[in-house]
C-alpha cells in the first residue's frame, strides 16, 4: 500500500485538480467541435488546451508538452517538502506519443522525440536526479505508471514517486484514430446506445506518492493489476478475459462493501464500452454504480489513468458518484449500473479500470482514509535463458545460432528455421518482429510451450526509441496532404507495447505485459522494475529484457526469461 501525498491536473477544464473537479461536478465538459482543416481533413471533436492556456504554460527551452508536464509537476510539488535530489524519489512519466509532432519537424529539439530524453529533461527541470522511467502502454500508461511506482516502494526501493501522465494531441494522433473510425464527430457517449466513437483529449495529470501518509485523510492505493487479453492487438476480448482477471485480482482480498463505484475506461467505442460491462458483470460488481469521464475530458490517452484517478478521488471526498455525461439509455450487454446524474455515497473505496491496444488491461483499488505500514520483500530471481539478436548476429545461451549472417536478413532467417507457421508475423512492424522472434528462441530453449492460457508468465520490455521504425512509416502516410492515407495498419503498430501483446496472442499469456522507455539502457533502474514486476504475487516467470529497433542497422534484442527464486 503506498500513499498519495499530493496531486494536480492540468487540462483544458482547469489548471488544479479542484477546479477540475468542480467543473465536472457542475457538469462542464471541455469538448468542442472542431472544423475541417484543423489537424485532418475533416470535423472531429475534442478536448483541447486553449491558446491562451498554452501561452500561461509555455517555459523557453522546452516543448510544450514539456512545459504542460513540468507545471503539473511542480504544482503538485508545492503541497509537499520532498528533497527530490535525494535518491529515494522516482520519477514516472506516463504517455503514449510525448513529443510526436517533433518527427515531421526539423529544430533544436529533436532529442525530445526520445520520451526517455524528454522525461529526463522533465526530472531536471524539477530537481529529480534519479534514473526517470517512461510507461509507454497505450491508453492504459497512467494505470501501469501508478502501479509501477506503487511497487517501486512498496518494496523499499525508493520512498517517494513523482508520476505524471500526458498527451498533447497532434494530426499523427487525431489521423490515427481516424484511420480506424473510431472519432466521433460529436461529443462522446460512453455506454450509451447512440455512441459513435471517442473524442481526443489533451491535459497533464500528477500524483506524488509515497511510502508513508503525510495525513490521517491520505488516500491509499491498495492494490492493482495487469492483464492481457491474449486476443487480438487493437480489439479487446468479446468476453472481457484481461479485465475481468484484472478485476478478480484486485478484489478478492478487498471488503466489496466498502466500493462506492467504478470509474470505467469508457472510450465510448462501441467494443471497449461493450467488453468493460461484460468484465464488470463477470467479476460479480454489476450493481456497484459505474461512471466514465471521457464525457467531460475525452481520451486523454497517457493522462487518463492519473487524471480520472484523482478526479475519483475528489469525488468520493465529497462523497459522490459521478455522472456519466453523454450517457441515457444503455447500449451494452453487460448489466452494470450507469447514470448522467451525481449521487451521494458514504463509503471509502473505488476501483479505477483501463484498457488499451496490445490487449492490456489495467485495475487499480484505491481507499480513502485507511493506514497500514507494511513493506513487501524484494524478490529475487535468476536467469534461466538468454537470447541476443543484434545486426552482428544471434546467440542463444552464449552460443552463436546460425551461420553468423548480419542485418535486418536475420529476422527471415531466424523465422523460417524456427517459426515458420505463424503468416500473422509478416505484417508485424519491424519492432515486433523483432521482439517476436527473439522470444521464439527463448522459449525454444526453455522447451516448455503450454498450450493452454497461463497468467503466470508476464512480458517486460524496455528501450530507448519508442516505436520510432513504425512512427515513420505511418507519418509517410499523412504527409503529403494531396496524398492523404491515414493507414490504419500502420497506426496500430506505433505504440512499442504492441509487441507484448503479439508475443502474449500467440502464447496464450494472459499475465502482465509492460512496456518501458528510458533515455539510455540502465541496468539497475531495468532490475528494479523487473524485481517490483514480481511482486503481483502472481507472477512466477518474466520474459523480458531490451528490446529497440531504430533502423536496420541499430537494433537490439537482448532479452532473458527471469524466473523467481
Amino acid at each position: 500500500m503506498v500513499y498519495v501525498l499530493a496531486d494536480n491536473i492540468i487540462s483544458p477544464l482547469g489548471m488544479s485538480s479542484e477546479e477540475n473537479y468542480h467543473a465536472v461536478k457542475s457538469g462542464q465538459t471541455a469538448l468542442r467541435q472542431y472544423s475541417d482543416g484543423v489537424m485532418i481533413p475533416e470535423t472531429f471533436t475534442a478536448s483541447l488546451m486553449s491558446h491562451d492556456q498554452k501561452e500561461g504554460l509555455r517555459m523557453d527551452g522546452t516543448t510544450p508538452f514539456e512545459a504542460m508536464v513540468t507545471a503539473s509537476v511542480k504544482r503538485a510539488l508545492e503541497e509537499t517538502a520532498i528533497d527530490l535530489a535525494h535518491e529515494s524519489v522516482v520519477f514516472v512519466l506516463s504517455t503514449t506519443k510525448g513529443n510526436i509532432e517533433l518527427l515531421s519537424q526539423d529544430n533544436e529539439h529533436q532529442d525530445d522525440l526520445y520520451l526517455g530524453t524528454s522525461a529526463r529533461h522533465i526530472a531536471e527541470s524539477v530537481g529529480i536526479q534519479s534514473t526517470p522511467v517512461v510507461v509507454c502502454n497505450a491508453c492504459t500508461s497512467g494505470g501501469g505508471a501508478i502501479l509501477l511506482a506503487s511497487r517501486l516502494l512498496e518494496c523499499g526501493l525508493y520512498d517517494y514517486a513523482v508520476v505524471s501522465g500526458a498527451e498533447c494531441q497532434s494530426p499523427f494522433i487525431i489521423s490515427g484514430f481516424q484511420s480506424l473510425k473510431a472519432l466521433s464527430p460529436e461529443a462522446c457517449r460512453p455506454f450509451d446506445l447512440e455512441r459513435m466513437g471517442l473524442n481526443p483529449g489533451e491535459a497533464a495529470a500528477t500524483m506524488v506518492l509515497g511510502r508513508k501518509p503525510l495525513h490521517g485523510g491520505c488516500w491509499a492505493i491498495n492494490a492493482g493489476c495487469v492483464r492481457n487479453d491474449a486476443y487480438h492487438i487493437s480489439a479487446p476480448s468479446k468476453n472481457g478475459e484481461g479485465a475481468f482477471l484484472a478485476l478478480k485480482s484486485i478484489t478478492e482480498k478487498e471488503d466489496l462493501e466498502s466500493l462506492a463505484f467504478i470509474n470505467a475506461h469508457g472510450t465510448a467505442t462501441m467494443f471497449n464500452d461493450q467488453m468493460e460491462s461484460v468484465a464488470i458483470e463477470r467479476a460479480g460488481l454489476g450493481q456497484v454504480p459505474v461512471f466514465g469521464l471521457k464525457g467531460y475530458y475525452g481520451h486523454t490517452m497517457g493522462a487518463a489513468g492519473i487524471l480520472e484517478t484523482i478526479i475519483s478521488m475528489k469525488a468520493l471526498d465529497d462523497e459522490t458518484v459521478l455522472g456519466t455525461k453523454g450517457f441515457d439509455e444503455l447500449g451494452v450487454s453487460g448489466r452494470i449500473s450507469l447514470s448522467p446524474h451525481n449521487q451521494h455515497t458514504d463509503k471509502k473505496a473505488f476501483v479505477k479500470m483501463l484498457s488499451g491496444f496490445g490487449g492490456g488491461n489495467v485495475a487499480l483499488w484505491a481507499t480513502q482514509h485507511q493506514e497500514r505500514d507494511e513493506q513487501k520483500p524484494l524478490p529475487s530471481f535468476t536467469v534461466a535463458h538468454h537470447v541476443t539478436i543484434s545486426p552482428k548476429g544471434v546467440w542463444i545461451d552464449g552460443r552463436q545460432w546460425g551461420d553468423g549472417g548480419e542485418g535486418p536478413s536475420l529476422l527471415s532467417e531466424i523465422y523460417k528455421k524456427e517459426i515458420g507457421d505463424y503468416p500473422k508475423y509478416h505484417k508485424m512492424d519491424v519492432l515486433s518482429r523483432l521482439g517476436f522472434a527473439a522470444s521464439e528462441l527463448l522459449l525454444n530453449a526453455e522447451g516448455e510451450r503450454m498450450a493452454e492460457a497461463r497468467e503466470d508468465r508476464a512480458v517486460v520490455f524496455f528501450n530507448r526509441s519508442s516505436s520510432i521504425c513504425a512512427d515513420k512509416a505511418y507519418l509517410e502516410t499523412i504527409a503529403d496532404k494531396e496524398n492523404y492515407f491515414p493507414s490504419p495498419s500502420l497506426f496500430v503498430y506505433t505504440l512499442p507495447n504492441i509487441v507484448t501483446g503479439e508475443i502474449a496472442i500467440r502464447n496464450h499469456y494472459h499475465g502482465e505485459t509492460s512496456f518501458y522507455v528510458m533515455d539510455q539502457r540502465d541496468e539497475d533502474m531495468m532490475g528494479r522494475v523487473v524485481q517490483a514486476s514480481f511482486c503481483d504475487g502472481m507472477t512466477k516467470s518474466i520474459l523480458g529484457g531490451w528490446l529497440d529497433y531504430e533502423d536496420d542497422a541499430h537494433f537490439m534484442a537482448d532479452i532473458f526469461l527471469y524466473v523467481v527464486n
